[in-house]
């Protein structure tokens, strides 16, 4: 098929390296796999950190400009097959996915629909209502995590509503996986930009955990970069930091390979890729309890996951896994073939195949549905 791919809050080919950019590519990789044709639509961000009721008329009418754009552009030929909206929520509503498949009868589908509906009043209450406009109107939708699924569940009808499992290639983690992990002393790791807000709100509590845990040995190895770099850098003991800087996604499998346990306390996550990619590459790991991390860390079999928010906590899983050198090992193994096993692209694939099949029934359902009654 051809399929026209559109992500309001960040484009796949934006040059700020992040989980939800990732998430795009691996996405566009399994369609491509699958055989499809996957372009890049538009680049109009529709993503606003903080609510202001001037910027959503003015992004209605860009989206309105956008999609006049494409319809001309297709009216000679080569409109797509199929469209799919990655990550569509309150802050980064959907105003062009629904315009051009109605306008061309094609199936519409999104992908990580988030709905919070405490947003559905307030600052937040007209991308709220545009974000619900366009899930009502996709042929499907899919939630990848337990909780953005129960979100969705007041809202989306129940033959339209997906589970789609997180998924990384697992092959780009196959070498660090095969290490054999005997670090003096044991080497802990991390992947995160370094900017305000939740990431910083973890770096603090990973920090702080840290200088809880005596006179054991450690050394962090930390991956990211961003505009609290200094702050967040200085949080933590020179002699035993060794900082990459933000690294490409090639560099990342070595991070891993060099370490012995990785460690995020997620505060606010969705359910962090780095998660996922740690756990490919035969890492144990500690992590927070939020958004969907409980649903990709396995608690006692992966790793270790405590409440979120709970420095006490965080360094205690933290030091246990530090004085369990076996313990440490034998969670690394479960968890690179638990993420072979559920998290790879092969099984992404599937699910999206799944997913667009039901969409093109959904679609022509609808139409016929709509046809006899007109």
């Amino acid at each position: 098929m051809n399929i026209a791919f559109y992500a309001p809050m960040k484009a796949p080919d934006d040059p700020v390296i992040s989980g939800d950019r990732e998430t795009a590519r691996l996405i566009l990789a399994a369609l491509r796999a699958e055989g499809h044709e996957v372009t890049l639509v538009s680049r109009l961000r529709t993503w606003q950190k903080m609510p202001e009721e001037a910027r959503f008329v003015a992004l209605a009418d860009e989206s309105a400009a956008e999609t006049r754009r494409l319809l001309g552009d297709w009216t000679a030929g080569g409109a797509p097959d199929l469209w799919i909206t990655y990550h569509l929520y309150h802050k980064a509503p959907d105003w062009l996915g629904p315009a051009v498949t109605a306008a061309l009868g094609i199936p519409y589908v999104v992908l990580e629909g988030c709905r919070a509906a405490k947003h559905a009043s307030g600052a937040w209450a007209t991308g709220f209502a545009q974000a619900d406009r366009a899930l009502l109107a996709a042929d499907a939708v899919a939630a990848l995590h337990e909780e953005d699924f129960e979100g969705l569940v007041p809202l989306v009808p129940g033959d339209r509503l997906f589970s789609l499992t997180p998924f990384v290639d697992a092959s780009r983690f196959e070498s660090a996986a095969a290490q054999t992990r005997d670090t003096d002393p044991p080497v802990l790791a991390t992947v995160a930009m370094m900017r305000s807000g939740d990431k910083e709100a973890s770096y603090r509590l990973l920090a702080d955990a840290l200088g809880r845990l005596g006179e054991r040995p450690w050394r962090l190895i930390v991956a990211g970069d961003g505009p609290r770099r200094d702050a967040i850098l200085a949080l933590f003991p020179a002699d035993r930091l060794d900082w990459r800087r933000a690294l490409p996604p090639e560099a990342i499998p070595g991070v891993f390979a060099d370490a012995d346990l990785f460690v995020w306390p997620a505060i606010n996550e969705a359910f962090g890729v780095a998660l996922l990619e740690a756990q490919a590459a035969g890492l144990p790991v500690v992590a927070g309890a939020s958004g969907g991390v409980p649903d990709i860390v396995r608690d006692r079999e992966t790793g270790l996951v405590v409440p979120e928010g709970d420095t006490d906590a965080f360094a205690a899983a933290v030091a246990r896994l530090l004085d369990d050198a076996e313990q440490r090992r034998a969670f690394g193994r479960v968890a690179a073939a638990y993420a072979r096993a559920r998290h790879d692209i092969p099984a992404g694939r599937a699910r999206l195949r799944e997913i667009l099949d039901h969409a093109i029934r959904t679609r022509a359902l609808r139409r016929s549905v709509s046809a006899g009654a007109a």
